[in-house]
C-alpha cells in the first residue's frame, strides 16, 4: 500500500458501508473531549497521538476493514499515513470527517458541547496575531510573533500537520477527564460493539 495515496470515501460511501454485510470499523482519531461531543455511533476513540506512537501494535490488531475519521479529514489522513506505513490495510479516510457526515443527516451520538481542535486552533492563532499587531504599536518586535505565527500556519498547510493542534490536544479540555491508553484501544478493536470507545 502507498501511504502518499490516501484511499478516501464519502459519507454516503461510509454510511452503505455500515448497513452491509461487512461493516467496517470506525475509529475516530479526535481527542476524548471532541469524540464526547460527538461521534459516529459504534466508533471507536483512538487519539491521534496514540496511533502515532503506536502504529504497529495498532495495524495488527485490525480485522477487517477500517475507517479513519476525525472532525474534517486532516488528522485522518495522517493517521492513515503512519498505519498504513505499519503495514495496515484495508484502511481508508471519511472525506470531510465527522462534520462531513453530520451534514448528510446521519447519526451522531451528542454530549457535551465542545469546540471542535480546528476551531481551537484558529482561536489561539487569530488571538495571538492580532495581539501582537497591537503590541507592536508600543513595543515594535512584538510583530515578529505574528510573523512566526503565519509561518507556523503555512508550514502546518504544506506539511499537513500542525504543532499548534498537537499541543492544544494534551490540554486538560481536550482530554475529556479521561484518557486513552494502548490497552484501552486494543481491548475496543477486539470488541468493538460492546462499548465503541477504546476508554470505558
Amino acid at each position: 500500500m502507498n501511504p502518499r495515496t490516501t484511499d478516501l470515501i464519502t459519507p454516503a460511501d461510509l454510511t452503505d458501508r455500515l448497513a452491509g454485510d461487512i461493516t467496517p470499523t470506525v475509529v475516530d482519531v479526535r481527542t476524548p473531549a471532541e469524540y464526547e461531543a460527538a461521534h459516529i455511533p459504534g466508533s471507536i476513540n483512538i487519539p491521534l497521538p496514540l496511533v502515532q506512537q503506536h502504529a504497529t501494535d495498532l495495524a495488527a490488531e485490525f480485522d477487517g476493514p477500517v475507517v479513519l475519521v476525525c472532525q474534517a479529514g486532516t488528522r485522518a489522513r495522517t493517521a492513515y499515513t503512519a498505519l498504513a506505513l505499519a503495514g495496515a490495510e484495508q484502511i481508508s479516510v471519511l472525506d470531510g470527517g465527522v462534520t462531513a457526515h453530520t451534514a448528510t443527516g446521519a447519526d451522531v451520538r451528542r454530549g457535551r458541547a465542545r469546540w471542535a481542535l480546528e476551531r481551537q486552533v484558529r482561536l489561539v492563532a487569530g488571538g495571538v496575531v492580532a495581539t501582537s499587531i497591537l503590541a507592536s504599536l508600543r513595543f515594535p518586535k512584538a510583530r515578529f510573533l505574528a510573523g512566526g505565527i503565519g509561518a507556523g500556519l503555512a508550514t502546518a498547510a504544506v506539511t499537513d500537520t500542525c504543532a499548534m493542534g498537537a499541543a492544544l490536544s494534551r490540554l486538560p479540555y481536550n482530554r475529556g477527564g479521561r484518557s486513552v491508553t494502548l490497552p484501552d484501544a486494543v481491548q475496543a478493536l477486539r470488541t468493538p460493539q460492546a462499548t465503541g470507545s477504546a476508554a470505558a
